[in-house]
């Protein structure tokens, strides 16, 4: 049997920090400092652990592209729908004479609390606007409906 071969020694200089880190590790791992330092060394030259990082990376970064993309999905969403709900509204909706104008200001703070109540309430049971709407929502031959939205608000005959 040929001899095993015989390990060539370094020395290197650690940072007080990382070798505390070091220490602790492997005792935690009851395995020789030489031993976690050469696994380390091993790991780090190591050609695939590149790529391995890089997939990771590339991983979380995806998953990151994707969560944007539903956040990015979900504002427009809602502003679409305040856009929607405003113009409906303000077509819809007469001024108030000044006695009853009067009398409505002095109801908004009950009136609000109502709502984020409701809001509240809203958020809690589920399920959401944004679960109510597809993924995908086909635009008509036109491309840009909002005119013809103008022209269709809700409530219209």
């Amino acid at each position: 049997m040929p001899a095993p071969k015989k390990k060539a020694q370094i020395s290197v200089y650690l940072d007080p920090d990382v070798m505390r880190s070091l220490s602790v590790y492997a005792a935690r791992r009851e395995q020789p400092m030489s031993l976690i330092a050469e696994a380390a060394i091993a790991s780090f030259l190591s050609p695939d652990g590149d790529e391995r990082r890089e997939a990771a990376i590339g991983k979380r970064l995806d998953q990151q592209d994707r969560r944007l993309a539903r956040l990015e999905r979900d504002v427009g969403i809602a502003v679409e729908m305040l856009a929607v709900f405003v113009r409906f509204w303000l077509t819809t909706t007469p001024p108030l004479p000044e006695p009853a104008a009067k009398a409505a200001r002095a109801q908004a703070g009950t009136r609000y609390d109502n709502f984020v109540a409701a809001l509240g309430r809203r958020l809690n049971q589920g399920p959401k606007l944004r679960q109510e709407i597809p993924e995908e929502v086909e635009t008509g031959s036109s491309g840009d409906n909002r005119q013809q939205d103008r022209d269709h608000l809700p409530g219209d005959a």
